[in-house]
């Protein structure tokens, strides 16, 4: 636009607009020009503005915190004009806000003028606002809005109220909401609006259920109402809006039935059980009518195998579940009945391709009744099913059978989404059938895992020659507790474990394999004997105290026995168990005179141990009373019977566990019978060497030389570095942190032991040292060059030990 020339401007040529203030000012800043929009702006009237200085008209606000150098006054003069936010005083002393424009214009004479434009943004963007506002209202607004007058008449509706309706905006004009809203509760909806005008206060959050669009199925609907007012405060009529609510309602419908459903199944591990779990949790709620059909095989506890499933193998469904609501109609199949299923019909397509068949309307003519099973179709014609669902049940790719749902007495039809919650419906029960016949199926299989719990094969050592014998109660009675085990320890000794838990079948076997478990941990660790007893004590006490059950087990016995070749010293001790017997090697049997002590469980009372010398040869025999105690043979005669087979010469092991149990085979136990023998050996001088050594820090390196020397005697030259680390750092920290004796041991067994003992039980640890320590890598050093390596403590004193791995040709064996 050319602003170069332009005629002269006076009061009434200056253009105006709501929110819009126009002035024109000269050279000297008298205005000239002052348009109707400056005198609604800022207060001064055209008579009293014109000839006026334009900076007495508008004072500027003063505010310290502003760093603005210049105003609009002083851009007055601008060449180029000027534009931006200037804070002035109205002629009544309200503070303005304004956007403002300096544009130069001159006038015939050749005299410079300005046009300053003003305006208050708040008052501009509410203006726009509200037509935007006026606009969304009434086309793109997703809330329905109507104005009613005061005779509850439908004055003005928007296109949002005419879709949630179904009913053009025509039919509302003029009428109330009785005559075209039948579908809701129109005798609240009135005196909802009837209170709002007559009390003014509003409503809102107001739910409704009802039939309102042309679909089928109910919706929900949020509504709110305000009264609108004159300027007097009198009721000219109201608003009322209605917010669609159906999805949010259907989704928690829809989870609280999910909830309440997986609430109600996985609560049994029989498959018809969880079959009709199933039915019973989606009637009356989601369903009027559920039949459950799975295959013959799972009900047994087989699983169907993979893929898609043929013709022939539908013909093995099964009705597991079934439930209705309607009483008076018998089932069609009773349970367990089989059930027939033509090629073409819902069902074997669902079972087939393993998708879900949703039929919305079922009418008594559609060809879908006749292709079904015939006694099936007049099943559901007779309950008047209109609406179907049939949901494949599958579990880890696999079909089990079939859901049907069906409706007649509700009206409204399945929906997509309702194939939705019946698809999550039955997947969750799928996971229950399947972990149902999944116990079915192993339940038969837990004997066999239950013997699995018990050592297959005994561990390599050379500490004693061991053979055993394990015979199970009959099937009535179950598997039992009893275990035994061979655990090789430290120092080339051994432990002989064996226990017996109380009671028979799964618990008893569960408690068991805790019980070896920990014995194992236990040995690990070298504890003394009643030192483990005293922890198993503790455990089976815990595990009483988590069964909570007074039929569950609630004891154990238990006999711990630890074996030395180097010092054929034995150490035992047992909690409730039958005496061991020992066997010379001259023949001789006899019970070891053992402390019983308390079966495992009691809590509170001592073990003790007792230590024999066996001679080598010696022949310990371990067992449980299943041995000794049969139902036809008291305990004292079996005892004398396990005696005297135990004292036969010249014979295996082998031999003679079979000869102990000979008698138990053929008289068809109450218990399990378990009986471990073991020959001891002895490690003669050849294969140890030990040496004292002084508390000396320069008697290292001899200890060094000492094992070195014997490595070469040995022919272990190839380990003679890794051991001289080993023997160093044990000797030095036995030295230094220790106290007298220090004692170094060397045993080839089939393994390299290397040993040092001190009279402290302070026990060793392994750290990570940092970088700028001189020592702490110690045993940290030992556990990279060492298979193994651990402390035992013992009543005078601990052993820190280590085992290197020797080649085969350098083990020693028998």
């Amino acid at each position: 636009m050319d602003l170069s020339t332009s005629t002269p401007y006076t009061a009434s040529d200056a253009p105006s607009s709501p929110g819009t203030a126009v002035v024109v000012v000269d050279d000297a800043g008298l205005v000239r020009g002052w348009g109707e929009g400056a005198t609604q702006l800022l207060g001064h009237p055209a008579s009293e503005a014109l000839g006026k200085p334009f900076a007495d008209l508008i004072p500027l606000v003063e505010d310290p915190a502003c760093q603005q150098k210049t105003d609009v006054v002083a851009r007055l003069h601008s060449t180029r004009g000027w534009e931006g936010r200037q804070a002035v005083h109205r002629a009544d002393g309200r503070r303005l806000d304004l956007e403002v424009k300096i544009l130069p214009i001159q006038d015939s004479g050749s005299c410079s003028l300005r046009m300053i434009l003003a305006t208050d943004p708040t008052q501009n963007w509410w203006a726009a606002a509200a037509s935007s506002l006026a606009e969304g209202i009434t086309l793109t607004a997703p809330v329905g809005m109507a104005i009613l007058d005061t005779e509850l008449r439908f004055t003005w509706v928007n296109d949002a109220m005419e879709h949630l309706c179904g009913i053009p905006r025509s039919r509302f004009l003029g009428r109330r909401p009785g005559d075209i809203l039948p579908g809701l509760n129109v005798a609240d909806t009135e005196a909802e609006i009837r209170n709002v005008l007559e009390t003014g206060h509003p409503s809102a959050g107001r739910e409704h259920i009802g039939h309102v669009l042309p679909k089928p199925y109910q919706a929900t609907y949020s509504t709110s109402c305000f009264r609108l007012e004159n300027e007097y405060g009198q009721a000219l009529g109201a608003c009322y809006t209605v917010l669609p609510t159906t999805d949010h309602y259907r989704a928690q419908q829809k989870l609280g039935l999910l909830n309440e459903a997986r609430k109600r199944m996985g609560n049994t591990l029989n498959v018809a059980d969880a079959a009709q779990e199933l039915a019973d949790a989606s009637v009356p709620e989601f369903a009027d009518h559920v039949t459950v059909d799975l295959f013959g095989c799972v009900l047994h506890g087989e699983q169907p195998r993979p893929g898609p499933v043929s013709a022939a193998s539908a013909a093995n469904l099964r009705c597991a579940g079934y439930r209705s609501t309607r009483n008076d109609v018998l089932p069609e199949k009773p349970p367990g009945s089989q059930r027939s299923i033509l090629p073409l019909s819902p069902m074997a397509r669902a079972l087939g391709n393993g998708i879900s068949v949703l039929i919305a309307e079922l009418h008594p003519a559609d060809p879908l009744w006749i292709t079904d099973d015939a006694s099936r179709s007049a099943h559901e014609r007779a309950l008047g099913i209109h609406s179907l669902m049939i949901v494949p049940i599958r579990s880890r790719d696999t079909t089990l059978g079939t859901a049907t749902f069906a409706r007649s007495r509700n009206p409204a039809p399945f929906q997509p989404d309702d194939l939705e919650i019946a698809e999550e419906l039955v997947a969750h029960a799928a996971v229950c059938i399947d972990n149902a016949r999944r116990y079915t199926h192993e339940h038969a299989a837990a004997l066999t895992l239950q013997r699995s719990l018990l050592p297959v094969d005994l561990p390599a050592q050379n500490a004693v020659e061991a053979a055993y014998r394990y015979l199970p109660a009959d099937a009535e009675a179950g598997v039992g507790g009893d275990w035994f085990d061979v655990l090789p320890l430290s120092g080339a000794r051994v432990a002989l474990v064996v226990g017996d838990v109380v009671g028979h079948g799964i618990h008893a076997a569960a408690t068991m394999g805790r019980l070896r478990a920990a014995v194992q941990t236990l040995a690990d660790i070298d504890l003394a004997p009643d030192e483990v007893l005293a922890h198993l004590d503790d455990m089976v006490s815990r595990i009483a105290l988590e069964a909570n059950d007074p039929t569950g087990v609630v004891g154990a016995t238990c006999l711990y026995a630890t074996y030395d070749p180097v010092t054929q010293r034995c150490t035992l001790a047992r909690a409730g168990h039958p005496a061991p017997v020992l066997v010379t090697p001259d023949g001789a049997a006899e019970l070891v005179d053992l402390p019983s002590g308390p079966p495992l469980g009691l809590g509170g009372l001592p073990f003790q141990a007792t230590e024999l010398h066996l001679t080598e040869g010696s022949i310990l025999a371990l067992y449980t009373n299943g041995l000794i105690q049969t139902p036809t043979v008291d305990p004292d005669r079996g005892l004398e019977r396990l005696l005297e087979k135990l004292s036969i010469q010249r014979i295996s092991l082998q031999g003679l566990c079979d000869a102990s149990m000979a008698g138990l085979v053929d008289s068809q136990p109450s218990d399990d019978a378990a009986l471990l023998v073991a020959r001891t050996r002895t490690l003669d001088a050849d294969h140890v060497a030990s040496w004292d050594i002084p508390k000396d820090p320069s008697k290292v390196a001899s200890a060094r030389a000492l094992a070195t020397r014997q490595l070469v005697a040995w022919g272990l030259d190839d380990l003679s570095f890794t051991t001289e680390l080993v023997v160093s750092e044990l000797v030095t920290n036995a030295i230094r942190y220790a106290s007298d004796p220090i004692r170094l041991r060397l045993i080839r067994d089939r393994t390299l032991i290397c040993e040092v003992s001190d009279g402290s039980s302070t026990s060793p640890h392994m750290r990570h040292a940092r970088t700028t320590d001189e020592g702490g890598r110690g045993l940290f050093l030992i556990a990279q060059v060492a298979e193994r390596w651990g402390a035992r403590y013992g009543s005078d004193g601990k052993t820190v030990w280590s085992e290197q791995p020797l080649s085969g040709d350098h083990q020693r064996g028998y």
